[in-house]
């Protein structure tokens, strides 16, 4: 196994060669649960994007001309080369990401799964015959790659998702260029190592990292770039779309969350309690769909919160590559920081602090999960995402209140509700404005399933037949065969 070590760093992939930056520039990366530095990132510049993007153009000659049969043979031999590194790169993604590391193992199986899944999935790019409207002719519709794209993937999920955006493409037979996240490199050069060592041709899939801004205004704009995907802020992706935008480019947004989470009076609420901690509290908070507006039906509210903090209190707050830890520090002092100022404004606008509220420790970013009672819509906590271990707990008597609240915000990418009935499911299915609903169960983000959100949580699809599509453009054929003699 070939792993990233602190003892070489990690560096970018250019036509299949791992290499320096021709500035010789490396970037510091710390180790989020005892603040040392753990490895260094190699830095690109802009002449490196330039061999990078010439690198990809004849990569995307050479994979768009193999057989999806081959294409999907190499991606098998990928998924299969990353399960059996799976446990060196999940002491690599904790290191550098903080999750606990059997989070980061279901990280890295799920991602061979998104692998797998995809390979099979490019080799049903289908077009269709439509019938002509006389006998000498013929129409096509033909599926074809887009061409070699420019993505753009975050910290929080370094190797999942990136796995999303390098396998659609690859299933399409696009090539590939990946801006990886500069604080979790290590494991997203390792899921990229994977793919070359399948048997990847060269170009095919480049992996850059550098100053966001640089790379970003240089990639999107490039004649060689035909798609853009991004995963992130909804401040940096309305950015990248209006440039996106402004040299005709297509574009896929994953962007922020703020999701709902509808405790109805008929739930079972000792399993809404159990899936809930589980969906707020996974990677320390920092997830995009993760529940965040706990919306209670007034009846239930006091059983609901009471099974909610026994859950909340079993969790173990530590290193993640510590046995029995169960949630790992924040990622960066940026989250630690935006933590207290968001339970600072809700608590001093009369909110009830029902556990946590503070950082652990004196080493590291480590901080309690918290749970607040009594929160308003008047609350930054309520109107910002924390991206953090925050829960906001609201009481609500009649569904109208619901359907208010949950619509409130700009964002929509994720919804979860609790109830038996199936008129209020009914009614939930019609009236949220949301990408995604999962009624009664943790259900989202399954390779085979679109995965997206609406508003300003963005557009397009990361998950199912839907993100191949991305990838694809329609060729209409008419073909006329004059009468024979």
């Amino acid at each position: 196994m070939s792993t990233t070590s602190p003892l070489h760093g990690v560096d970018l992939l250019i036509d299949n060669e791992w290499r320096p930056a021709l500035s010789g520039r490396r970037l510091d990366v710390p180790n989020p649960a005892t603040g040392e530095a753990f490895v260094t990132v190699a830095h690109a510049g802009i002449e490196d994007l330039d061999i990078a993007l010439a690198a990809a153009q004849r990569g995307f000659a050479t994979w768009r001309a193999m057989s999806p049969y081959d294409r999907s043979a190499i991606m098998r031999r990928a998924a299969a080369i990353l399960r059996e590194r799976t446990p060196g790169i999940a002491s690599l993604l904790t290191q550098e990401q903080g999750k606990p590391v059997a989070e980061s193992v279901v990280e890295l199986r799920a991602a061979a799964d998104i692998i797998e899944w995809f390979a099979e999935e490019g080799r049903r790019t289908y077009g269709r015959l439509i019938p002509g409207r006389s006998p000498q002719v013929t129409q096509k519709v033909i599926k074809e790659p887009v061409g070699p794209v420019a993505a753009f993937t975050p910290w929080n999920f370094p190797v999942n998702q990136a796995v999303r955006k390098i396998s659609a493409a690859l299933a399409a037979g696009c090539s590939i260029l990946l801006k990886g996240p500069e604080e979790t490199p290590a494991s997203c050069a390792e899921l990229v190592r994977a793919y070359v060592d399948a048997g990847l041709p060269p170009g095919v899939v480049g992996l850059v990292y550098g100053t966001p801004a640089e790379i970003s205004g240089y990639l999107i704009p490039h004649p060689v770039i035909r798609k853009i995907s991004f995963t992130g802020s909804t401040a940096v992706g309305k950015q990248l779309a209006a440039l996106a935008g402004s040299a005709m480019k297509r574009v896929t947004m994953e962007l922020g969350g703020h999701a709902p989470a509808i405790i109805f009076a008929d739930a079972d609420l000792d399993a809404a309690a159990g899936q809930l901690v589980l969906m707020k509290f996974r990677n320390a908070g920092q997830t995009c769909i993760a529940a965040t507006r706990f919306l209670v039906h007034e009846s239930v509210h006091d059983a609901f919160l009471e099974r909610f903090l026994a859950k909340v209190a079993q969790i173990k707050v530590g290193n993640g590559l510590d046995e029995g830890v169960t949630m790992g520090p924040l990622a960066n002092v940026r989250r630690v920081q935006a933590m207290e100022v968001l339970i600072g404004d809700a608590l001093a606008k009369g909110a009830q602090l029902a556990c946590g509220g503070h950082r652990i420790g004196s080493a590291g970013n480590f901080f309690a999960p918290t749970v607040l009672t009594g929160v308003t819509p008047d609350m930054r906590a309520m109107n910002e995402e924390p991206f953090g271990p925050l829960a906001l707990v609201r009481r609500f008597s009649c569904f109208e209140e619901v359907e208010q609240e949950i619509n409130r915000l700009p964002y929509g990418l994720a919804t979860y509700a609790y109830t038996r009935d199936a008129a209020t499911i009914a009614s939930l299915t019609h009236v949220v404005e949301s990408g995604m609903l999962s009624i009664n169960h943790l259900g989202l983000a399954l390779p085979e399933t679109p995965f997206g959100g609406v508003k300003d949580s963005g557009y397009g699809s990361e998950g199912g037949l839907e993100a191949v599509e991305t990838y694809l453009v329609t060729k209409f054929v008419s073909e006329y065969q004059p009468p024979s003699g």
